[in-house]
């Protein structure tokens, strides 16, 4: 369903030099900057599945999500989506996906979400009978049917955001591009939104890339995670498997019967310590032998051993300090 190869984008940049005199030699000589955005990235995505495209500010998400939209052409490389190549713009493919972006308004300012939501229809030219029951059924599930009437400026972010995802949704794409779709929202909104695309997704079986800063949608909705970092393919693979290749630790919890004082240092990076229970972060392959001196050291009564967040494992991933050494896909 959606397919890019080796595909690339290299944007070329005017930069000014400084002062009046700088202004003035721009007049007759322009230097450039060449800024690589997307690197080379490769990866297939079959139909119904809903992957997650995750990276760093500026690691080229958006810019892959743009190729693939045909908002942008790549400086080289190729990719197909639903057969079609994106940036050809073929009205056949058009018609078969959509692209939500959070942080940009596809829905009329001016109007009532209603009339923008028949503009959408007149333009995908879905029948009105049909046009109908999908936004009824949507904005059910959605919990907006109170608001179709009222001026898209005057809706709740949360409220615009869900009128957003019903626009997008109209023609029934088989195709679903989501960029920070829960960008903004409270903690409720959040979780609705979540529960309405794990809904849609399993009863459509809608081919679905999901870019967003909230590990929350992600766990939620994705068992495959997709990692770029400074426009290079650095992950294709489950979601689980992160915690396995690129976790070098895991949380030890020891509660104990009575207070005790230690050097618990010794054994790793003491996250909290009172006197009847600490948390260490323990490298992961000596969690065992750490187990085997607490036990025989202090009175414990709860032993507990966790894996970190998968939050906490991508924010380490896409912090250059500590990633050092990780192992590439």
């Amino acid at each position: 369903m959606v397919e890019a190869q080796l595909l690339t984008k290299t944007f070329r940049t005017y930069r000014k030099q400084p002062g009046l005199l700088g202004a003035v030699r721009g007049l007759f000589h322009r230097e450039y900057t060449e800024m690589r955005a997307v690197d080379a990235v490769s990866f297939s995505i079959g139909a119904g599945e809903c992957v997650g495209f995750l990276g760093p500010n500026g690691a080229g998400k958006t810019t892959v999500l743009k190729m693939l939209s045909g908002l942008v052409q790549p400086t080289s490389g190729d990719a197909r989506v639903l057969g079609f190549k994106p940036w050809d713009r073929r009205d056949e493919m058009k018609r078969q996906f959509a692209l939500l972006m959070g942080q940009k308004n596809a829905l009329w300012w001016d109007l009532p979400a209603r009339e923008s939501l028949e503009l959408n229809r007149v333009i995908y030219g879905v029948e009105r009978k049909r046009f109908a029951e999908v936004v009824g059924e949507l904005s059910r599930l959605l919990e907006v049917e109170d608001k179709l009437d009222v001026m898209v400026r005057e809706l709740s972010l949360g409220e615009r955001m869900k009128m957003e995802l019903i626009a997008a949704l109209i023609h029934s794409p088989r195709v679903l591009f989501l960029d920070e779709p829960t960008i903004g929202l409270d903690v409720t909104s959040q979780q609705r939104v979540r529960q309405f695309l794990r809904q849609y997704n399993s009863e459509n079986g809608v081919t679905t890339m999901l870019t967003s800063h909230y590990m929350g949608d992600i766990e939620e909705l994705c068992q495959r995670v997709i990692i770029v970092d400074h426009g290079k393919l650095f992950f294709d693979g489950p979601l689980a498997s992160i915690m396995d290749r690129f976790s070098g630790h895991k949380v030890l919890q020891l509660r104990f019967g009575s207070a005790v004082e230690g050097r618990f240092e010794e054994m790793g990076e003491v996250l909290d310590h009172t006197p009847l229970s600490v948390r260490i972060r323990v490298a992961r392959g000596r969690v065992a032998d750490v187990c085997r001196e607490a036990l025989a050291q202090w009175p414990v009564s709860d032993l507990a051993v966790q894996e970190p967040t998968v939050e906490e494992v991508i924010r380490q991933l896409f912090d250059p300090a500590q990633r050092q050494g990780a192992p590439q896909a």
